[in-house]
């Protein structure tokens, strides 16, 4: 997995040059850190976005190569989560760029690393040139890696060619696209043909625990990874990693399944 056509990104792991104490063992879906901001909307309300960083693991290596940037947006002093449709433009575009400019720092990528920022589709299409402008000026100022920005909401509806046109002005040599769609296999097959470099489905609402529900998670698998030659599954069961690479998938961010204890 990788940004645009370069050869860096998520073909190589970090090195760790600064050796330190071995770190305590936790689940595969543990956040490395996370960092949250505020913001207001257009109509005042006061949002706070949360953003955590999550190992990615390649399937073929089973080693951590890359971090994704999991984003909750809440009301503040409110659990609940604040729905996107809510939003206005503007609103989404500023949460975006907030994103990018509090995510580079949290993610401090070294030469040869690959990160992945949360964005929505809204923004991509509507501000389509500002947007790649100010991922530009963030990655390049100090952050030496590549960038994949994982594009949410609104894909299911939209045509293919109309995506492709959006992915060619915004794909870059160190920037590019993963495309994060809904778990139904019509709305994967529906994409066939896309020039996407990744796609990504969250398995939070997928049942795939007992070996029946694998099979209908087999089969969105399969029918995904036909469409993109990558597939990252997110909160994937990390006892599914084997079957999940069978099935198709390149990459995962495992669910955070803490030990039980008896």
């Amino acid at each position: 997995m990788h940004a645009g056509r370069g050869e860096g990104g998520y073909g190589r792991l970090r090195e760790e040059a600064e050796a330190g104490p071995v770190p305590q063992r936790r689940a595969f879906g543990a956040p490395y850190e996370s960092i949250t901001f505020s913001t207001a909307t257009r109509s005042r309300s006061e949002l706070t976005v949360t953003l955590a960083s999550q190992p990615v693991f390649d399937l073929a290596s089973s080693a951590p190569i890359s971090q994704r940037l999991k984003r909750t947006i809440r009301r503040c002093d409110e659990r609940s989560i604040f729905e996107r449709k809510t939003l206005e433009l503007d609103d989404l575009r500023q949460i975006d760029i907030l994103t990018i400019e509090h995510g580079m720092r949290l993610l401090r990528l070294g030469p040869g690393d690959c990160g992945i920022v949360p964005a929505f589709w809204r923004t991509l299409t509507a501000a389509r040139g500002p947007y790649a402008l100010q991922c530009a000026a963030v990655q390049h100022s100090s952050e030496p890696g590549s960038l994949l920005i994982e594009v949410f909401g609104g894909l299911e509806h939209t045509p293919v060619d109309v995506i492709d046109e959006a992915l060619a002005h915004f794909q870059t040599q160190t920037r590019g696209v993963v495309l994060h769609i809904a778990p139904d296999v019509d709305t994967v097959r529906r994409l066939r043909g896309v020039k996407a470099q990744c796609l990504a489905i969250d398995f939070a609402g997928v049942a795939h625990e007992g070996a029946r529900d694998w099979l209908s998670a087999a089969d969105l698998t399969a029918a995904a990874r036909q469409i993109c030659s990558q597939l990252l599954l997110v909160n994937l069961r990390p006892e599914r990693a084997l079957a999940a690479q069978a099935a198709g998938a390149t990459h995962a961010v495992f669910a955070n399944l803490e030990p039980r204890t008896l």
